[in-house]
C-alpha cells in the first residue's frame, strides 16, 4: 500500500472530537432498482436529456449498495471515529408514504451494525435531497404542505428502526439547495424555476425539519443519541464597506431563511419584505414556527467557500425574474471572484480562515450547540500512477486542502469555539450531482468503469490524522502547497 511522507504535528485533537467522512445516498448507492427501491426525483431528473453533465445518472454510482462490506472495510483502514451517510427514503418508502420496504430497512441496519461492529459512529442524515418521486407528482414535492407530514412518518420509520444504535442523526442536509436550486433555478431536482414556489419549499422544509425532530425524539432509544440539522450556512463578506446591503440581501435569503425557524422560532420581517414581490408567504399557518423551532444538540455546518458580495450596479426592478435565477433578489447582488484566491476544481475560492472565522462566529451566536462541520472538502484533477499492478492516486492538492481545513478548524476550537467534529467530503468519489462524474471529491478514488477503490494520498492522510489525533506534516515532495 502507498503511504505518504507524513509525520505527526503539535496540533492536537482531544479525543472526543469526532474525525469522520461523508456520503450521500444516491451520490454513492447505485442499485436504483434494486431491493425494493422506488424512483426519486434525481432518477426523474438525471434521465431527463440535459439535466446532468454528459446525461450522468445515479444508476450505479459507485455501487456502494452492493459493495458495503468493501466500503466497510476502506473505512477501518482509514481509522474514522464516525461515518456520515444519508438514508434514500424511496428505498425505505417507495411510495414516499404508506408501505415500508423492509429490504431497504435491512441494508440500512446492517450497514448501521457494520459501522459498530468496526467501533465506527454512524451518524444519519434522513433527506439528502433524493425525495421519493411519487410525493412529487402526489403533492408537488416541497412545495405541498403534505409533503412535510409524510416526512415526518419516514422519520418515524427509520428512528423506530435504527434508533437504538445511531448517534447522531440531521433531518436535512442544506435545506436551501433542497429548495432553491431545485424549486427556483431549476439546476437541481425537481427542475422547478419559480421563486413562489422556492419559498414555500423552504418552508415546508422548516417544518417538516420540526416535525422530523418531534418524530426522533418519539422514537429513538440510544441514550445520548443526539440531533441536529445540517445548513450550509454560508460566510458572507461584503465586497467593500458599501456592499452591506448585498451581504444583508444574500444573509435574509440564504441563512436566516432556515435559521430563524430553526433555531429562533422565527422569519425576520427584511427577509418577508425582500421576498414580498415574489409570495405572499399564505403557506405560513398558524402554529408552523414553533413546530419548526425545535430543541438540537448539534448544528451542523457545510462549508466550501466565504461568499464575496457587492450591490450589483446595474441592478433594474423591472428585469428581476421570478424564477429561474439562484434566488430570489439574487439580480440586486453580484458574486466577486476574489482574484488572488486558488481555487478548487469547481472554481471555489479556497479561504480556510473563513471557516475559522466562520466557526467562531456561529459558536457565538448559538453558544448553547455544539457544532459539527459535516461536509468541507474540494474537487481536483488526481494524479493516478499505475506501477507493475500498483495503483496510487497523488492528490497533493486536495490533501493540502484538508490539512488547510482542519488546521482552521482547530483554531476554532483553541478559540473556545464549542466545534466538536469534522466530516470530510467525501469518502467516495461520487455523482456530484447535475456536475455529473467528472469532478471528484472522494479521499478514496473510484475507477468508475471497473468500480475499483483507491485510497488517495488525502485518504492516508486523513487516516494519519485520525489515528494519532494530530494534524501529520506534510513534506515535500510528496505534497505540495496549494498553487
Amino acid at each position: 500500500m502507498y503511504q505518504a511522507h507524513l509525520s505527526p504535528g503539535h496540533l492536537s485533537f482531544p479525543q472526543s472530537f469526532v474525525l469522520g467522512a461523508s456520503t450521500a445516498a444516491y451520490q454513492i448507492e447505485g442499485g436504483a432498482d434494486a431491493g425494493g427501491r422506488g424512483p426519486s426525483i434525481w432518477d426523474t431528473f438525471s434521465h431527463t436529456p440535459g439535466k446532468t453533465a454528459r446525461g450522468a445518472t445515479g444508476d450505479i454510482a459507485a455501487d456502494h449498495y452492493h459493495r458495503v462490506e468493501e466500503d466497510l472495510g476502506h473505512m477501518t483502514d482509514l481509522n474514522l471515529d464516525a461515518y456520515r451517510f444519508s438514508i434514500s427514503w424511496p428505498r425505505v418508502m417507495p411510495a414516499g408514504e404508506g408501505g415500508v420496504n423492509e429490504e431497504g430497512i435491512a441494508f440500512y441496519s446492517r450497514l448501521v451494525d457494520g459501522l459498530l461492529a468496526r467501533g465506527i459512529r454512524p451518524v444519519v442524515t434522513l433527506n439528502h435531497w433524493d425525495l421519493p418521486q411519487a410525493l412529487e407528482d402526489k403533492y408537488g414535492g416541497w412545495r405541498g404542505r403534505e409533503t412535510a407530514y409524510a416526512f415526518e412518518k419516514y422519520a418515524e420509520v427509520v428512528g423506530a428502526a435504527l434508533g437504538d444504535r445511531v448517534d447522531v442523526w440531521s433531518t436535512h442536509n442544506e435545506p436551501w439547495n433542497n429548495s432553491f436550486s431545485g424549486y427556483g433555478s431549476g439546476a437541481f431536482a425537481p427542475g422547478g424555476t419559480s421563486h413562489a414556489d422556492a419559498l414555500a419549499a423552504a418552508h415546508h422544509l422548516n417544518l417538516s425539519h420540526g416535525l422530523a425532530v418531534r418524530a426522533l425524539r418519539r422514537t429513538i432509544t440510544k441514550p445520548g443519541a443526539q440531533i441536529s440539522v445540517a445548513l450550509n450556512i454560508f460566510r458572507i463578506q461584503p465586497a467593500s464597506p458599501i456592499d452591506g446591503e448585498a451581504a444583508r440581501l444574500f444573509d435574509a435569503v440564504a441563512n436566516r431563511i432556515f435559521t430563524g425557524p430553526m433555531l429562533y422560532g422565527r422569519y425576520d420581517s427584511d427577509l418577508l419584505a425582500d421576498t414580498a414581490r415574489f409570495s405572499d408567504w399564505s403557506f405560513v399557518l398558524p402554529g408552523d414556527l414553533e413546530v419548526a423551532h425545535q430543541p438540537l444538540d448539534v448544528l451542523g455546518v457545510n462549508y466550501y467557500e466565504v461568499m464575496h458580495v457587492r450591490v450589483n450596479p446595474d441592478y433594474d426592478p423591472q428585469k428581476e425574474q421570478h424564477g429561474g435565477t439562484a434566488f430570489p433578489g439574487s439580480e440586486r447582488i453580484e458574486f466577486v471572484r476574489k482574484s488572488e484566491l486558488a481555487r478548487t476544481g469547481m472554481d471555489w475560492g479556497i479561504e480556510p480562515t473563513g471557516l475559522e472565522e466562520h466557526i467562531v462566529a456561529l459558536s457565538e451566536e448559538f453558544p448553547d450547540l455544539a457544532i459539527m462541520v459535516m461536509e468541507n472538502g474540494a474537487a481536483f484533477a488526481d494524479d493516478v500512477i499505475e506501477d507493475e499492478g500498483t495503483r496510487r492516486v497523488l492528490d497533493h492538492e486536495r490533501t493540502r486542502y484538508i490539512a488547510d481545513h482542519i488546521a482552521a478548524v482547530y483554531r476554532a476550537h483553541e478559540r473556545g469555539a464549542k466545534i466538536t467534529g469534522y466530516f470530510v467530503w467525501s469518502l467516495l468519489d461520487n455523482f456530484e450531482w447535475a456536475a455529473g462524474y467528472e469532478p471528484r471529491f472522494g479521499i478514496i478514488h473510484v475507477d468508475y468503469e471497473t468500480l475499483q477503490r483507491t485510497p488517495k494520498l488525502s485518504g492516508h492522510f486523513f487516516a494519519e490524522l485520525c489515528s494519532s489525533r494530530s494534524i501529520p506534516v506534510l513534506h515535500a515532495p510528496e505534497v505540495q502547497p496549494t498553487r
